[in-house]
């Protein structure tokens, strides 16, 4: 496998990402950043003709709509998503906690009508902290959607504040397979390799699918890593020459 020219797509996309932020006037960049190798990795190399993607954290969407575009969808960038099944929005997502249930109804629907393929969805570690992510769980093992695959953005920061500060989380891992499902760590969301790997290991083995991938927000500009700051703030003045200057751009 080329992991050369994935790490390209992950510095075109984080380019192009940052450039929209700046044309927008908006820009969600820590969160959005941390899952871009993920994205790719799944768009590139995991997702089959009858899958189902869903970004449940939308507020990160734009490199989402920027790397559909690129596949030749005539997708809106915005920051919360509104449902347009033909240019690769499967569904409305953007108030946090919403993503997973309806991921859940759609990977229940396809299990009883026998429909082939997987309903992937991404949420955020704070989405952990709401009550329909661990009700939908309940569903998800009682009907043993094996073809639910949840993945979580673990950057550990939530908001304007680092997660074990707001709501700590404890052992995710613990937590999910008390739930009954088959738990996957990747501990570097910015390997390919691992990423790649991690997804691997998905079985259907009646059970719902959990990676817990482990990213940095922020991830490609060095003096915004880790910053809860960067969870939703307009770049202007110098950070626009840093970000430009990190990422490669003149």
């Amino acid at each position: 496998m080329d992991y050369n020219e994935l790490n390209l797509k992950a510095k075109e996309l984080r380019q192009k990402t940052f450039l929209e932020f700046i044309k927008k006037g908006e820009a969600h960049l820590g969160g959005s950043f941390s899952m871009i190798e993920v994205l790719i990795a799944i768009y590139e190399k995991i997702l089959k003709k009858k899958d189902k993607f869903i970004l449940s954290k939308s507020h990160a969407s734009f490199p989402l709509c920027i790397l559909l575009r690129e596949k030749g969808f005539n997708t809106k960038i915005k920051t919360h998503l509104e449902i347009d099944i033909k240019n690769g929005i499967n569904c409305t997502t953007g108030s946090l906690g919403h993503g997973l249930p309806i991921s859940t109804g759609m990977a229940f629907s396809r299990k009883k009508q026998k429909i082939q393929g997987k309903i992937f969805v991404m949420i955020s570690d704070g989405e952990c902290q709401e009550g329909t992510t661990w009700e939908s769980l309940l569903i998800a093992s009682k009907h043993k959607l094996d073809n639910l695959v949840i993945i979580v953005d673990y950057n550990k920061i939530q908001a304007l504040s680092k997660l074990k500060d707001a709501l700590p989380l404890g052992n995710l891992i613990k937590k999910f397979e008390s739930f009954n499902c088959n738990c996957i760590e990747i501990k570097n969301g910015h390997s390919f390799k691992s990423i790649i790997d991690g997804f691997k290991s998905i079985r259907n083995h009646g059970r719902p699918n959990v990676l817990i991938i482990h990213t940095i927000k922020g991830k490609g500009i060095k003096e915004f890593e880790s910053d809860p700051v960067w969870h939703a703030r307009q770049l202007k003045g110098n950070e626009i020459n840093i970000g430009k200057k990190r990422l490669g751009l003149k």
